[in-house]
């Protein structure tokens, strides 16, 4: 039992140092305001879809309603090869916004990876120099395009990483994927903080078509199943570090919904845990590394404290000093994402351990299924 004491308490060492540090990361990374000047950058959106007949809706409302002139707007969508009513959805919406620029493709399937494959369907042929993608769970805000705008005409950088948050029901399994969610997001800027950037979101991520071709696009990476966003940052971080810029600023928040139930919850985790392996970041593998043997470590010592071989007030030592690091993070992360709609995770830290050392572990050797397909490590 010493030996386990001891190694428990060196992982929650190395744990509290790199928490620490992402939290004081978090702040060095300065929030942006927007200020009135005129728009100039052009964008292209890019939508790939699957069987989104009752989310496509909403987000291309929300792209409707943007606050940004349409002649530099341009949008893509990428059916890949739904089963459902979603090609139908955007012809509709096409035929009544014909003073957008709108184009829709069919993926080609080249890789075994969907995504990536109608990402790198449309880029060949798009009109702008700045893509952006995002999902079509999704909506975004009415000011996104304004802010994204502003931003590269006073920083001029070659890609820029945004923030997504749930919105949620007022209910325990959607505010667990929120601080779940959360964690992720504080993780994302704390690292760019301390310049060691390695994970962003698809649903809002801007980079220039240059930078695109320069990086061989998804190409290396394009057997891993997911990860069209982090391998392409991880990508660029070896080459243009300084061009790579993390967009701090609640206009440019894209809302997304959590799932509705455990499975999709569970191989939706699965499917991001999945990238872990592929990381190019060394400090990205290691810092997973810690944290999975960190929740494992909290797990075991939960179960040897129940048939009486481990010390009870050891293990909440632990937990407690694991917990208060957690804390400072989801809060900072908590004000910037939902503006201080908080509620005490408690009950979610005691639970976290045990389902992120679940993911954790089946992500390195199981399979996954989305959007009705197979995948396998």
């Amino acid at each position: 039992m010493e030996l386990i004491t001891i190694a428990l308490y060196l992982v929650l060492l190395l744990y509290v140092i790199l928490m620490v540090q992402l939290i004081l990361g978090y702040d060095k990374v300065k929030s942006f305001k927007r200020t009135d000047v005129e728009p100039k950058t052009a964008f292209s959106i890019i939508l790939p879809f699957r069987n989104e007949e009752k989310n496509l809706p909403k987000l291309l409302a929300s792209f409707s309603k943007l606050n940004y002139p349409y002649k530099l707007i341009e949008i893509v969508m990428v059916d890949d090869f739904s089963t459902d009513s979603s090609e139908r959805v955007c012809i509709k919406w096409r035929l009544e916004h014909e003073f957008l620029d709108t184009t829709l493709l069919e993926n080609l399937r080249l890789s075994n990876s969907p995504k990536k494959d109608a990402i790198g369907r449309a880029v060949p042929i798009i009109k702008h120099d700045w893509i952006i993608t995002t999902d079509a769970d999704c909506t975004v805000p009415k000011n996104w395009l304004l802010t994204l705008d502003d931003y590269i005409q006073k920083n001029q950088p070659e890609m820029i990483v945004g923030a997504v948050a749930y919105k949620t029901k007022n209910n325990w399994f959607h505010k667990f994927q929120q601080l779940d969610l959360l964690s992720l997001q504080g993780t994302t800027i704390g690292s760019f903080g301390i310049g060691k950037p390695f994970m962003c979101n698809g649903a809002n991520f801007a980079y220039t078509k240059k930078l695109f071709n320069e990086l061989d696009g998804f190409n290396s990476n394009d057997t891993m199943a997911s990860g069209d966003d982090v391998f392409l940052l991880q990508k660029a971080t070896k080459h243009h570090l300084d061009k790579i810029h993390y967009l701090k600023n609640t206009e440019s928040i894209v809302k997304t919904k959590p799932e509705n139930d455990l499975f999709h919850f569970f191989m939706q985790r699965v499917r991001w845990a999945s990238k872990t392996t592929g990381y190019q970041s060394t400090y990205a593998k290691f810092l997973a590394v810690i944290i999975l043997m960190m929740n494992v470590g909290l797990v075991v010592g939960c179960l040897l404290c129940v048939i009486g071989i481990f010390d009870l007030r050891l293990l909440l030592g632990v937990f407690s000093a694991k917990y208060l690091v957690d804390y400072w993070l989801l809060y900072k992360t908590n004000r910037y994402l939902l503006k201080g709609k908080w509620i005490l995770p408690l009950a979610t830290s005691i639970i976290y351990p045990f389902y992120s050392s679940l993911v954790g572990i089946y992500s390195l050797f199981g399979s996954f299924s989305w959007k009705g397909r197979q995948f396998s490590k």
